[in-house]
Order: structure tokens, then C-alpha cells, then sequence
């Protein structure tokens, strides 16, 4: 730490994380370790079955690859430095590795928010404008709206670092938390947080209650639509093109606008901390599970694939 100002500045953190439950330490480590590796591996697999199979080199798969690799880049922007500091106790963090953390999880975050509102018209051109969906879903529409999502969320993610860690941090160090989030960080500023208050709801409202609007819009011409095709196994099918992302969808959001939207009287740092594991960890080990469950597309492409490196195998040991 560094004296200025007759007060001590703060230059590094101290993250808690579970350093409270001890005896929990092995069992935490295993579990997270566990679902950590995991979304690697399923999100890992999704984007290279997407990649491999033409049959799936469509809007839908192009905008659900990209949210596999927002997710892997999600996860690993915590839970790395999170089994770390479960092991080895060193739970130290500096304010610069603070911000650019925060920095990274956040534009991450937003990114994700957006690119779940462009697969949500995606879904609208689907079911609602079948006969023009490819031509409205072009494949410079696609890049546009995936690039916009992480342009807007990293934009968004940089004003919103910027007014929290130019704060002025001399209160105890220890952030009760095991990454550097936004509610455990602001708490500790000495100095007025108004500004940045004002700056995250902003924003909060500009990128989640929008993108959240434009899923609801999206949403309800879908159900219309839904509801003037005759036959139940017609309606059936068409909802189910759109069932995953709704689920996955109303996983993510829920769980941020209850984290980040809520006021601040009510937080809980132990009520924050689990929801916190859910959104950052172990939503993104659900997305491809979700997305691939009741997917006729994806279960086609994985058939496939085992065919097709079974018969290698065969003609293999056969020479």
C-alpha cells in the first residue's frame, strides 16, 4: 500500500472467496475443478461439431458457436484465479489485475446479453419469416450483430471500469468475495460512489433491460405465430426451435438483473457470492447442454461424428 492524501491507498486486494468454510476447501476445489473443465470441454465440442458439420453452418449455429466461446472466455475470466486461490491460499489480487478482471468479466457479461438478443431475432426471422429468414439472416447480418455484441459490450464494460476504479479505495482491503465483481469492490471506496452508481444503472438499463425488451418483443411475435399454425405437432415444432434459447435466456438474465438490478440495501455478500458461482460458473457449463438436449440437429451431427471415427478406427486396425 502507498501512503497519499492522510490515508492509506489501496494497491492490491485481498479476496476471501470460501476461505470461510476451510473444511470445505477439497470438496470446493474437486466441485468447481469439476464444472470448470467441463464447460471447456462441452463448449469446446459444440464449436468444433458446429465447425465440422455443413449441415449446422447456419445463422442459428453461427450466432450458438460464438456464444460457446463467449462462455468458455466467461468462465476462465474467474474460476482460474478462483481453484488458485482455493489451493493455495494466495489471495491476493493487485488493483490493476482487479480492474482488468472486472474489465473482462464484465464486457464478457454484456457481450453475452447482447449476442442472446440477436439469437433472439434470429429466432423471430425463423419462426415468423421462414420463407425470407435467409435472405433477412445474411451472413454479413450475422457478423455485424455478433461483432456489435462484443463492441458494445466491452465499450460498455470500459466506462463502467472506469468509474468504479478511479474511485478512491482506503477502507480495508478484503473484498468478501472470490472475484473482483462489482457490488463486494464498490463497498470498499472511501470516496463518493454516486457517479458510479448512476453510470452501472445506465447502463444496466442501455444493455440488459434493452436487450431483455427486445427477447420479450421477440418472444411474443414468435408466440403469435405459434398460436395461428393449426396443428399441435406444427406449433410443437416451430416453439421448439426457440425453447433453448428462452431457457438459457431466462438463466442468465434472471440471475444478472437479480445481482446487478436489485437495490443496494437488500445485498447479502453470502446470498452474492452463490449467486455469483451460478451466473459466472455454472450457467456456462448449462448453455451447451441446453442447447443440445432436445436438438434433432445437433444430436444428427454427434451421430456423425461417432459414425464416421468409428469406421476410421475400423479401417485402421483392418491395415
Amino acid at each position: 500500500m502507498a501512503a497519499g492524501r492522510n490515508n492509506t491507498v489501496v494497491t492490491k486486494f485481498i479476496l476471501l472467496g470460501f476461505s470461510d468454510q476451510p473444511q470445505m476447501k477439497v470438496f470446493l476445489f474437486m466441485l468447481f475443478l469439476g464444472i470448470y473443465v467441463l464447460t471447456l470441454a462441452w463448449n469446446l465440442s459444440l464449436i468444433t461439431l458446429i465447425r465440422m458439420d455443413t449441415h449446422l453452418h447456419t445463422p442459428m449455429y453461427f450466432f450458438l458457436s460464438n456464444l460457446s466461446f463467449l462462455d468458455i472466455c466467461y468462465s476462465s475470466s474467474a474460476a482460474p484465479k478462483m481453484l488458485s486461490d482455493i489451493i493455495t491460499n494466495q489471495n491476493t489480487i493487485s488493483f490493476v489485475g482487479c480492474a482488468t478482471q472486472y474489465f473482462v468479466f464484465c464486457g464478457l457479461g454484456l457481450s453475452e446479453c447482447l449476442l442472446l438478443a440477436a439469437m433472439a431475432y434470429d429466432r423471430y426471422a425463423a419462426v415468423c419469416k421462414p420463407l425470407l429468414y435467409m435472405t433477412l439472416m445474411s451472413h454479413t447480418l450475422c457478423l455485424k450483430l455478433v461483432a456489435g455484441a462484443y463492441m458494445g459490450g466491452f465499450l460498455s464494460s470500459l466506462i463502467e471500469t472506469f468509474s468504479i476504479y478511479q474511485q478512491d479505495f482506503c477502507r480495508p482491503n478484503i473484498i468478501n468475495h472470490f472475484f473482483c465483481d462489482l457490488p463486494p469492490v464498490l463497498s470498499l471506496a472511501c470516496s463518493d460512489i454516486f457517479t458510479s452508481q448512476v453510470v452501472t444503472f445506465i447502463l444496466g438499463v442501455i444493455v440488459g433491460v434493452m436487450s431483455v425488451l427486445e427477447v420479450l418483443i421477440s418472444y411474443g411475435y414468435i408466440v403469435a405465430a405459434v398460436l395461428k399454425i393449426s396443428s399441435a405437432k406444427g406449433r410443437s415444432k416451430a416453439f421448439s426451435t426457440s425453447a433453448s434459447h428462452l431457457t438459457a435466456v431466462t438463466l442468465f438474465y434472471g440471475s444478472g438483473l437479480f445481482m446487478y438490478m436489485r437495490p443496494s440495501s437488500s445485498y447479502s455478500l453470502s446470498q452474492n457470492k452463490v449467486v455469483s458461482v451460478f451466473y459466472a460458473v455454472v450457467i456456462p457449463m448449462m448453455n451447451p447442454i441446453i442447447y443440445s438436449l432436445r436438438n434433432k440437429d445437433i444430436k444428427n451431427a454427434v451421430r456423425k461424428a461417432v459414425e464416421r471415427d468409428y469406421k476410421l478406427s475400423h479401417e485402421h486396425s483392418f491395415f
